[in-house]
């Protein structure tokens, strides 16, 4: 990949099936302000387009495929130190063999972003009755929804930032979009708003240290030594991570990080012709500088040479 040192590194892939209806699923995941309350990857998504702030209703008449929609993204607080970008993005919702289909790529704004400039895709594979065992149909007819994303990006190019990327960030960028991803599921399944997910998420995390805690308290009290007391935290914190979360807990270990074998998941995990066509925000004019959205800096790498693994 450009920029990221002499060894490739692999996109990024995260498939979960979800119990709930195409139109549903899309409704939390194309709506901005519904995808920055479940996404951990963002705290605020805003459209540049003001035609485009007020999308149509799931049962209006839309097209097949949607026009290109700039937007501005920051993770952080909205005061204070935080990871700006722009981006742009588009959709296709009616597609004959039932998928549904979004692309995006984006540029960062600031040179520390781990996430210098990237695209993607977001796929939505509804549920086959002829073969519900692989694609996630339960016996009592629930419809079913396959979502898949799939996207790459360009880290920092200073030395060093290559084996920083593939050992760390990267990891934790596609540990975190799983994550976030079965946040969706909750909501989307059981209605448990993604703010409540996240309490119950820390809580959990708080369960769990706090045994490891009192069991390496208690080790060191008996036997004398406070250093065999925290050996027994360890160990107890460790074997804690094998035991299953709570069913209204988000957990990045229910999402499948790699493509099923057979052609449904190479095509799963093939990158859309709809995201080739588009051109990335750096082609796009910058839109008029504003309190809400301040102009964006120019990506300095040609962000269309970013492409995502074919299968």
């Amino acid at each position: 990949m450009p920029g990221q040192g002499q060894r490739p590194t692999k996109p990024i892939y995260v498939e979960l099936s979800i119990r709930t209806d195409p139109d549903t699923l899309w409704e939390l995941t194309q709506r901005p302000w519904h995808h920055q309350r479940w996404d951990a990857r963002f705290s605020r998504i805003d459209y540049l387009n003001s035609s485009s702030e007020h999308l149509p209703e799931s049962g209006a008449q839309e097209k097949e495929e949607s026009e290109p929609v700039g937007f501005r993204y920051l993770l952080g607080p909205t005061r204070g130190p935080a990871l700006t970008g722009s981006g742009v993005t588009t959709a296709e919702r009616r597609r004959a063999d039932g998928q549904r289909v979004s692309a995006l790529r984006f540029a960062s704004d600031s040179g520390w972003s781990p996430l210098q400039e990237g695209a993607g895709y977001w796929r939505y594979l509804p549920s086959r009755s002829e073969d519900p065992a692989a694609d996630g149909a339960s016996a009592d007819g629930a419809p079913h929804v396959t979502f898949v994303t799939g996207y790459d990006y360009r880290s920092w190019r200073w030395r060093g930032s290559a084996q920083l990327d593939r050992f760390l960030v990267r990891p934790f960028v596609g540990w975190l979009t799983a994550w976030s991803f079965d946040r969706l599921r909750l909501w989307a399944e059981r209605g448990i708003p993604p703010e409540r997910a996240l309490v119950h998420g820390l809580a959990e995390v708080a369960v769990r240290a706090g045994a490891a805690a009192l069991t390496g308290v208690l080790d060191a009290a008996v036997t004398g030594q406070a250093v065999a007391g925290v050996l027994t935290a360890g160990v107890v914190l460790m074997f804690s991570a094998l035991v299953p979360p709570c069913p209204v807990t988000p957990a990045a270990r229910r999402c499948r990080r790699r493509p099923r074998p057979g052609a449904r998941g190479r095509a799963a995990a093939r990158s859309p012709r709809l995201l080739a066509a588009l051109a990335p925000p750096s082609d796009r004019p910058a839109p008029s500088p504003s309190r809400k959205h301040p102009s964006p800096r120019r990506p300095s790498g040609n962000l269309g040479t970013i492409t995502l693994e074919q299968s």
